[in-house]
C-alpha cells in the first residue's frame, strides 16, 4: 500500500469510481481509491440501472445529462458493453393535476435541453398494446432515457482511472480519518496508514459511520427499497420475437411504481409508504453485498396495480425479490460538496439515485476540489444545506419521507409535515392563533401566509396546487396591505452574525465586491463572489463601530456561510466572529403607515426621514426592549426592521400588534413578500443569485465597486468581463399576461421564435400592476425594456414583456417615504 497520495476516495460505488475517474482526467493521477469489500458491494450491484434525465431541479437535471453523456462516451470509447439501453421511460398520468406536474417538469426540461414527447392514451395503445391505458389522461415520453448494468459502468469508470494512474485497493477497510497537525489526512486501514492531501468519502450506506469517524451530522440514512423480478411471460417473450421494439420503462406515477423489462420477463419497483431506514447507527459489520428480508405484504396494492396496467405482469410469477437499502437524504438530493469546517474534505453521500447521478457527481464535484468551484451551481445538492438541526432521529424521519414522496406530486408550494414543527421562534403560538400556515426553512417554521384562524375556521387547509391554491386570495391581501397600508412581518430566520476586531475591515473588505459602510450607523448591502465572479453570499452589513460590524445573511444558508466566514478568518485572531441567529429575533413592519405604527413605541425617538433616513441603523427602544431599529426591508416601502434580543420576541409582538390595531396593520407571511421582492427585482440567494452565472450578469453593477482599494475575490474575473464585454445572460424582470388560475414557479422556460432564449428564477402575482411576474435569465441580445417574449406555463406560451428594473418604484421614493 502506498504511505503518501494527494487524494483518497473512499468508497468503491459508481458514485466513488466516477470521482476516481473525473481525479485522474483532471490530472490528479495520483489518487487511491479505497473499498472495503469489493467494487460495487454497495448499493450498486442491487440498483435497477434505471437512467431517467427528468428533474425539477436546474442543478440535477444537469448533472443526469451529463452523466448519460459519459456513460455513451465512455462505452464507445473503450467498446464495451455496459447494458446501456436507452428504450425511453413514459411517465403515465391518471389525472389532469399529474399531468400539469408533468408540465412543470416539462417547463425545466426545456432549459437544459431534454427531448420529451406527449403521448395520449391512444398513443400508448397503439405503440405498446400490452399496456392498459383505461383511466390515463396522457403521458409524458423521454426517449433519451434507458437503463444500464449498474455493475458494468462502474467497473468501466474504474478500468478508465486505472488506466489514467490511479490505484484502487479492494478489501481494504477504514477504520479511521485524522486530521495531522501539518494540515494532511492520515486515513487509517487495516492495511496501513495513507497521509493525503485530499479525501473523498463516497461510502453509500456506511455515512453514518463516516460521519462518527469526522465528528459531522450527516443527514444520509439507508431506507430499504424493494423490487421483483419476474420470470418469463409469455406477452413479453413473443412480443420481442416478433421484432417489436422493447417497452420503455413505465412509470404510473399514481400507482407510485416503476416497470422496465428484464430478460423476457418485467421488474416491478414500488415507492411504498412505511419502508424502514435501516442501517440508522451504521451497518453491521457482517453486511457486505448482501439483501434484507423481503417484505411482499408492503407491496400488497401496487403488484395488483401492476396487474391491472400491465396484466401480463400477473402471468410471470414472482422469480426474485430484491430489498436493499439505498441511502437518502431529507430532501432526496444527494450531499456533495465541501464537509463544514474541514479542509480539504469533500462529502459524496446519500445518492437514492446514484447510477443516474454518478457521472455528473464526479464531473462537479471534482471542478470544486481542483479549480475551487463547478461550472454549475451545486447549491441543491451542497452538504451545508443542512444545519445541526438535521440530527439522526430527524434524518431517520425525514428519509423515510423523501421515500415514500417519490412519486407523490411535487407540488411547488408543498411542506411536507414530517419533523415539524422543529425550530420556532417565541410568538408561533401566537402566530398560529392569528391564522398562520406555516412553512419550514432550514429548520425553522416561518409564516407562508395568514388563512383564517383556528377560531374562525377550525377545518381550514391549505390546499397546494401546480395552479393557484387556495392560499392565493390571502396572499393578495397581505401584498396589498404593505403597499397601500402596513403590514407585520416575523423574520427571525435570517441568519446573523457578529464581527469584531482590529482586522475586521481588512478581512471582509477582501470577501465582498461592495465598499463596507463606514460610518456608525450606516447599512450596505453586499455580495461575496466567486474567483469567477458567480456571486456566492449576499450580506446586509450594519456598521456598530470602528471595530464593530453586524450581519444578516440569508436563513437557509447560515451553514454554508458561516462555513465560508471561517474559513477566511485570519489566524492572527485579529477578528472575532459570533454566530448570533438564535439570540436575535426579527420584526419588520413595513407599509405607508409603518412610521404611525412604530412612532408611539420608539421613547420618542425621532423616526422622520432628516434623523432616521433610509440604509441606516441605530440602537432604539420597542416598547420596554432594547433593540437595532435597522431602516431596510425587502418588499420596498417605508419600514424598519427590528432585531431583538430573543427574550423579548413576545413583548414586541404584542406591542407592535397593539400599535397597528388603529391602522388596520395585517401580519403578512413569505409568499407575499416573494411576490413584492419580485416588483422590485430584488434578487434572491439561490434563485437569482448564483455562482453560475456572474455579478454583472446578476444585474448588481452598482453593488460592485471595481474600483476600491482591496483587491475582492471575483474582482479580476469581473473587470475582464466587463472590458470584453462578454456577458452570456442578463437578469430582466418580466411581466406576463397569463392565465386567470396560475403563477409562474420560477423554473420555466423564457422563449422567443420557437426558441429557449432563457429561464425564470422566481415568479408570482404583482399586485400593483394586476398580472404575473417572474426575473429571469435571458440572452443579452433578448434583454432590452420592451423586448417582447413568451413564458411557457404549464402547457401554454403566454406574452412576457421585458421592462425595466424595478418597474415599482424605480427611484425608492416609497423606501425613502417622508414624515
Amino acid at each position: 500500500m502506498k504511505e503518501h497520495a494527494r487524494v483518497v476516495v473512499i468508497g468503491g460505488g459508481a458514485v466513488g469510481c466516477s470521482i476516481l475517474y473525473h481525479l485522474t482526467a483532471a490530472g490528479w493521477t495520483d489518487a487511491v481509491l479505497l473499498e472495503r469489500d469489493e467494487l460495487t458491494a454497495g448499493s450498486t450491484w442491487h440498483a435497477a440501472g434505471l437512467l431517467p434525465l427528468f428533474n425539477m431541479s436546474y442543478a440535477t437535471g444537469q448533472m443526469h445529462k451529463y452523466s448519460i453523456e459519459l456513460y455513451t462516451e465512455l462505452a464507445a470509447a473503450w467498446q464495451r458493453d455496459v447494458g446501456f439501453k436507452r428504450v425511453g421511460n413514459l411517465r403515465m398520468a391518471r389525472t389532469r393535476e399529474r399531468m400539469e406536474e408533468f408540465q412543470t417538469y416539462a417547463t425545466t426540461a426545456d432549459t437544459i435541453g431534454v427531448p420529451y414527447e406527449w403521448w395520449s392514451p391512444r398513443d400508448i395503445k397503439e405503440r405498446f398494446p400490452l399496456v392498459n391505458v383505461e383511466g390515463l389522461e396522457g403521458a409524458l415520453f423521454h426517449p433519451t432515457d434507458g437503463y444500464i448494468n449498474p455493475a458494468d459502468i462502474t467497473m468501466l469508470l474504474a478500468d478508465a482511472a486505472r488506466q489514467n494512474g490511479a490505484q484502487i485497493l479492494r478489501k481494504t477497510e477504514v477504520s479511521a480519518i485524522e486530521r495531522t497537525p501539518g494540515g494532511e489526512w492520515r486515513v487509517r486501514t487495516d492495511g496501513g496508514d495513507i497521509l493525503c492531501e485530499v479525501v473523498v468519502t463516497a461510502t453509500g450506506n456506511h455515512a453514518q459511520r463516516t460521519a462518527a469517524m469526522l465528528g459531522l451530522t450527516l443527514p444520509a440514512i439507508p431506507v430499504e427499497h424493494q423490487y421483483i423480478v419476474t420470470g418469463e411471460i409469455p406477452e413479453i417473450v413473443e412480443w420481442r420475437k416478433a421484432g417489436k421494439p422493447e417497452h420503455p420503462i413505465l412509470r404510473d406515477a399514481d400507482a407510485r411504481w416503476y416497470m422496465r423489462e428484464e430478460r423476457g420477463g418485467l421488474i416491478l419497483g414500488p415507492y411504498e409508504k412505511g419502508a424502514p431506514a435501516w442501517g440508522v447507527y451504521g451497518v453491521p459489520e457482517t453486511f457486505r453485498a448482501d439483501l434484507l428480508p423481503p417484505d411482499l405484504d408492503r407491496l400488497e396494492w401496487h403488484i395488483e396495480e401492476a396487474f391491472f396496467r400491465m396484466p401480463c405482469f400477473a402471468k410471470g410469477g414472482v422469480k426474485t425479490v430484491y430489498n436493499g437499502p439505498i441511502c437518502y437524504t431529507p430532501d432526496g438530493n444527494p450531499l456533495l460538496g465541501p464537509a463544514p469546517g474541514r479542509p480539504n474534505l469533500y462529502i459524496a453521500e446519500g445518492f437514492s439515485f446514484g447510477i443516474t447521478a454518478a457521472g455528473g457527481a464526479g464531473k462537479y464535484l471534482v471542478q470544486i476540489i481542483t479549480e475551487g468551484d463547478a461550472e454549475i451551481d451545486m447549491l441543491a445538492v451542497d452538504p451545508r444545506r443542512f444545519g445541526p438541526y438535521a440530527t439522526r432521529p430527524y434524518a431517520k424521519r425525514k428519509n423515510e419521507e423523501a421515500y415514500e414522496h417519490v412519486f407523490i406530486p411535487h407540488f411547488p408550494d408543498e411542506e411536507r409535515p414530517a419533523c415539524r414543527p422543529l425550530r420556532t421562534a417565541p410568538s408561533y403560538d401566537r402566530l398560529k392563533a392569528r391564522g398562520a400556515v406555516f412553512g419550514q426553512r432550514f429548520g425553522w417554521e416561518r409564516p407562508n401566509f395568514f388563512g383564517p384562524s383556528p377560531a374562525e375556521d377550525p377545518g381550514f387547509r391549505e390546499q397546494w396546487s401546480f395552479r393557484r391554491g387556495n392560499w392565493w386570495p390571502y396572499v393578495k391581501a397581505e401584498a396589498e396591505a404593505i403597499r397601500t397600508n402596513v403590514g407585520l412581518i416575523e423574520a427571525s430566520t435570517f441568519a446573523k452574525y457578529e464581527a469584531t476586531g482590529p482586522g475586521v475591515d481588512a478581512w471582509l473588505d477582501r470577501l465582498i465586491a461592495n465598499r463596507l459602510p463606514q460610518k456608525a450607523g450606516r447599512i450596505q448591502l453586499t455580495h461575496a463572489l466567486t474567483k469567477t465572479g458567480g456571486v456566492r453570499s449576499e450580506f446586509t452589513i450594519l456598521r456598530e463601530g470602528p471595530e464593530a460590524l453586524y450581519i444578516v445573511g440569508a436563513g437557509g444558508a447560515e451553514a454554508y456561510d458561516w462555513d465560508y466566514l471561517t474559513r477566511t478568518l485570519p489566524r492572527d485572531g485579529s477578528v472575532r466572529l459570533e454566530k448570533a441567529t438564535t439570540r436575535y429575533g426579527v420584526f419588520v413592519v413595513a407599509g405607508p403607515k409603518a412610521r404611525a405604527v412604530l412612532d408611539p413605541l420608539v421613547d420618542r425617538l425621532d423616526l422622520s426621514n432628516a434623523a432616521f433616513p433610509w440604509l441606516t441603523g441605530r440602537a432604539a427602544t420597542v416598547g420596554m426592549a432594547p433593540v437595532r431599529l435597522l431602516r431596510v426591508n425587502y418588499v420596498g416601502e417605508l419600514g424598519w426592521e427590528i432585531h431583538h434580543p430573543i427574550e423579548y420576541h413576545n413583548h414586541i409582538f404584542d406591542c407592535l400588534e397593539e400599535a397597528g390595531r388603529p391602522h388596520g396593520m395585517k401580519h403578512v407571511g413569505m409568499r407575499a413578500m416573494n411576490w413584492l421582492r419580485l416588483e422590485k427585482t430584488y434578487r434572491a440567494w439561490g434563485t437569482e443569485l448564483s455562482k453560475e452565472v456572474t455579478a454583472l450578469e446578476s444585474g448588481l453593477e452598482r453593488f460592485v465597486r471595481l474600483d476600491k482599494n482591496t483587491d475582492f475575490i471575483g474582482r479580476a474575473a469581473l473587470a475582464e468581463q466587463k472590458a470584453r464585454s462578454a456577458l452570456r445572460w442578463r437578469l430582466v424582470t418580466l411581466l406576463i399576461d397569463g392565465p386567470g388560475d396560475a403563477d409562474p414557479w420560477g423554473v420555466e422556460g423564457i422563449w422567443k421564435n420557437g426558441k429557449v432564449v432563457g429561464r425564470a428564477t422566481g415568479g408570482g402575482y404583482s399586485v400593483h400592476f394586476g398580472k404575473q411576474i417572474a426575473l429571469a435569465y435571458v440572452r443579452p441580445d433578448h434583454a432590452a425594456t420592451g423586448e417582447e417574449l413568451t413564458i411557457k406555463m404549464l402547457d401554454r406560451h403566454y406574452p412576457a414583456r421585458v421592462v425595466e428594473e424595478s418597474p415599482y418604484d424605480p427611484a425608492n421614493e416609497r423606501s425613502r417615504m417622508a414624515d
